[in-house]
């Protein structure tokens, strides 16, 4: 059976076969090995993690898709002859597994983390940034994400999400309720959506705290049902995985004599729902995987807002992740196409392949990619994102958010139970996030 290998592991094995002297019939059937360069060139390690069986948001397709695309870079011979190696870790959406996971990566010499998500950045970051590895593409959960020197975010986070979402719901809503995590990250959301309902001289949304874990949620729903009126009112909720528990205990609540002829929440097309309000959320609390297990065009999120990062997962930009997806996932049901996880995962390892080819060096370390992106290295993700690119010049600079360097989103609505563009291409919310306090 043939092994495609490179650096090392090709140098041990090219001897064995000399000792053995078997090597003529052992080429013979392999072939040249794709990619390789005279066995000089060392495996480049990196590591993704994400929580998983958890209370709270999991995102498993995110380490999986870290696999997928090792298997298909390695079978085209490597980055630039360097086999990727993928280290995995579960971070338990806790403190300590997220800190766990982050020495592992130092113990096992990880030159980088790619495409992962944490809510636990001060845990994370700290032994990275002790350690000199790079953190790049995270998910955008965490303050950490766009603060450190060390992290090379490749969307503008929750921070770009919210307040682009105050800009896409300031012209059809009259009022608007926004339930978030009772959480310190979700204390920073109520001032980003106005900061985005404020571009159209919106009034503020109504903020309601809530349980992140919670098993139903009929009390904030009842809540944020009444604040946001019968007149063109929306009621958006930002809680992760929980968004879906959310919603069907809005669903559930028991209708109002105010209630229109569509307010069963069947959906027409029109995002009418329940009493006439209109619900939203970001990509991330909802999406296609979502969508679909509710019911698809049946489903309570008809007719919903959406603001996601990156185009809608039908768009011909995902058609190359799409191909490596249906090549080398091997039917892992974890690696969903039209997951915000899996897509950022695709887009980080965009990153770190285009570096690492950049160098040209034999043995990639941590210093040397780090010092690329700092240098101004020019990422063309292929229609995904702009150009990223993390020169002093191009952080957004923003309060609490200075490296932000992509402030592009996207405004998506549910129709026929698909997420599809509301508006062509992408919305700059730079200034917006600039301006939330």
């Amino acid at each position: 059976m043939c092994v495609s290998m490179t650096g090392r592991r090709l140098t041990s094995l090219l001897a064995y076969v000399t000792t053995a002297t078997a090597g003529a019939s052992l080429l013979t059937g392999c072939g040249v090995l794709p990619g390789t360069t005279g066995g000089s060139r060392e495996p480049v390690t990196v590591m993704t993690w994400a929580p998983d069986q958890t209370r709270a948001t999991n995102m498993p397709g995110m380490p999986a898709m870290a696999q997928t695309y090792a298997r298909w870079v390695n079978s085209q011979g490597g980055i630039d002859g360097h086999e990727l190696r993928i280290l995995t870790c579960n971070e338990h959406n806790t403190s300590a597994g997220a800190a766990a996971c982050a020495r592992r990566a130092v113990r096992e010499k990880a030159v980088a983390v790619v495409g992962s998500y944490s809510q636990n950045g001060r845990a994370f970051m700290a032994p990275l940034e002790a350690a000199g590895i790079p953190y790049i593409g995270g998910y955008g959960i965490t303050e950490d994400e766009f603060t450190s020197p060390l992290s090379y975010p490749v969307n503008g986070g929750q921070a770009s999400l919210i307040a682009g979402h105050g800009m896409q719901l300031a012209a059809s809503c009259r009022k608007v309720s926004l339930v978030r995590p009772d959480t310190l990250a979700g204390d920073k959301l109520p001032e980003l959506l106005n900061s985005g309902l404020r571009k159209a001289s919106h009034r503020s949304a109504v903020d309601i705290p809530a349980v992140e874990d919670a098993a139903e949620y009929t009390e904030p729903a009842t809540k944020a049902r009444a604040k946001a009126g019968a007149e063109d009112g929306c009621v958006t909720a930002v809680l992760g995985e929980r968004t879906q528990t959310f919603f069907d205990s809005f669903r559930r609540l028991p209708r109002q004599e105010s209630d229109s002829e569509n307010g069963d929440g069947s959906g027409d097309g029109s995002g009418r729902k329940k009493d006439g309000v209109r619900i939203s959320s970001v990509l991330g609390s909802v999406g296609q995987p979502v969508i679909d297990r509710t019911g698809g065009a049946h489903s309570p999120f008809e007719g919903a807002f959406v603001t996601g990062w990156y185009p809608e997962a039908s768009d011909k930009s995902w058609a190359p992740m799409r191909k490596v997806i249906q090549e080398h996932a091997f039917a892992d049901n974890r690696v969903d196409p039209a997951d915000a996880g899996v897509q950022t995962t695709w887009i980080a390892y965009t990153v770190l392949k285009e570096v690492v080819e950049s160098l040209g060096n034999d043995k990639i370390t941590a210093t040397q990619i780090a010092f690329a992106l700092d240098r101004g290295a020019r990422i063309d993700t292929g229609g995904l994102t702009p150009a990223l690119r993390w020169k002093y010049e191009d952080l957004l600079g923003a309060p609490g958010f200075p490296r932000i360097v992509n402030h592009e989103v996207t405004f998506q609505v549910v129709r026929k139970g698909q997420l599809v563009a509301q508006r062509p291409g992408f919305v700059d919310v730079g200034e917006t996030v600039l301006s939330a306090p």
